[in-house]
């Protein structure tokens, strides 16, 4: 039987290395784009994918470069012969107020974390056939809520839902579903950077706010994308959705 294959960027760490383990066990094999000058080790995930049983692929992807992204779809093929799902995970954090954005920090920002969206379901697109799934994760900050200090990652983050929904009009008609994820506050070791995101104790004091009383994990956020990938959402897509332990919809106190 023909092997499901799974393309993943951002895959060295957080919710794309959780993604990763998550397809293994449902015997999906994986071909994961890792930036090099990140520090989070991309063999770490390779090792985690295998212990799981599975097969994975790890690659040196820079989603702001359109011949870096397509050629990990290349790969891809090269090594499996077919994508089945793509998830455009890789994603840039940095704190900018307004009077300190430049044109450049903004023009980054965007390229990274919304035009990298794009750039990976375009290359995907051009292999994967009917019953193919792609998606995107989002943010509550730009999906939901507003960010101080953070507005470029709002404005991207934001403007990933509006990909997919038009993605999922436009690609319909060959089988192949799109659909946008919006997490809250998840333990990642994007979040926990103290200088750019909330750290561990901004994390810890935002739990408070949420009605299940933690911060998530990104193996949660991972079982979300998983299912949006299966044949269990068959029937849903253009869709956004807020896994958030209760945040956005709490009552304010």
């Amino acid at each position: 039987m023909t092997r499901t294959v799974a393309l993943i960027t951002g895959a060295a760490s957080g919710i794309g290395q959780a993604l990763a383990v998550a397809f293994a066990h449902k015997g999906v094999a994986v071909v994961g784009g890792y930036y090099p000058a990140d520090p989070h080790d991309p063999e770490i995930t390779a090792r985690l994918v295998a212990d799981a049983g599975g097969e994975c692929l790890m690659a040196e992807l820079d989603v702001t470069r359109t011949a870096s992204v397509d050629a990990l779809a290349e790969q891809a093929i090269s090594r499996f012969g077919r994508i089945d799902y793509a998830v455009a995970n890789a994603g840039l954090l940095r704190r900018a107020p307004l009077l300190e954005m430049t044109d450049e920090r903004w023009n980054e920002m965007l390229d990274v974390d919304l035009t990298g969206v794009m750039r990976t379901f375009r290359a995907a697109a051009r292999h994967m056939g009917e019953g193919g799934s792609m998606v995107a994760i989002s943010s509550i900050a730009g999906g939901v809520y507003g960010w101080q200090d953070h507005s470029h990652y709002a404005a991207a983050k934001a403007g990933v839902p509006g990909l997919c929904r038009s993605l999922a009009v436009e690609l319909a008609p060959r089988g192949i579903r799109c659909n946008a994820v919006i997490p809250g506050l998840i333990e990642t070791p994007q979040s926990l950077d103290s200088k750019n995101s909330l750290g561990p104790e901004g994390l810890a004091k935002a739990a408070r706010a949420i009605p299940l009383g933690r911060i998530g994990r990104a193996d949660e956020v991972a079982s979300l994308v998983r299912f949006l990938c299966s044949d269990e959402s068959s029937y849903l897509t253009g869709q956004s959705i807020v896994i958030d332990g209760g945040l956005t919809v709490r009552w304010p106190e």
